[in-house]
């Protein structure tokens, strides 16, 4: 991972909540169709393990889409997300929404975005961050970019950061050696 400005790493401690986008974040942010018109994706193992270093530490994470499709839920039901937000052309007011619902502050809430959609949420919460392949005006107005691209580890950089900023890292892959 790449060397994280202390700034960034002060507002990653206070994270209690990761917002996840989709499509473009869980995935590369292609739309696949099969022939009968049924949709596919592609996500990625590793940004799933990074989710669940994150849950194993007690930091909870979340999805709001723009889009709405089964296999999102499928594939959160199988990580725990919980909650799912589908459907939400407004990301910032629903998580807003959400915020106020569970007595959180912005600056517990980080949002991993890609594109225009995701440019209020991302100014809004306390921790703005963006995938190696989001749109000029995305990056501009993030606090950190990650160095993969959407759906190919960006989930699992920001995790590592999260936990690298919370020094919980390293008890995480203790569990593994």
């Amino acid at each position: 991972m790449k060397q994280i400005p202390k700034h960034i790493l002060a507002c990653a401690k206070k994270i209690k909540y990761l917002f996840l986008d989709v499509d473009g974040v869980l995935t590369d942010g292609k739309l696949y169709f099969g022939k009968s018109g049924e949709e596919l994706k592609v996500f990625n193992v590793k940004d799933g393990q990074g989710i669940r270093l994150l849950q194993d530490k007690g930091i909870k994470v979340g999805i709001i889409s723009a889009r709405k499709s089964d296999i999102v839920t499928q594939r959160a039901n199988e990580l725990d997300i919980s909650p799912i937000f589908q459907g939400e052309k407004d990301k910032a007011s629903k998580l807003q929404e959400f915020i106020i619902s569970q007595s959180l502050k912005l600056n517990q809430i980080a949002f991993l975005g890609d594109d225009l959609p995701d440019l209020r949420t991302i100014k809004m919460v306390g921790l703005g961050l963006c995938v190696a392949d989001s749109s000029e005006q995305v990056i501009k107005s993030a606090a950190w970019k990650t160095e993969n691209n959407g759906g190919h580890g960006a989930v699992r950089e920001v995790a590592e950061l999260i936990l690298t900023a919370q020094e919980k890292l390293s008890s995480s892959l203790d569990e593994y050696l």
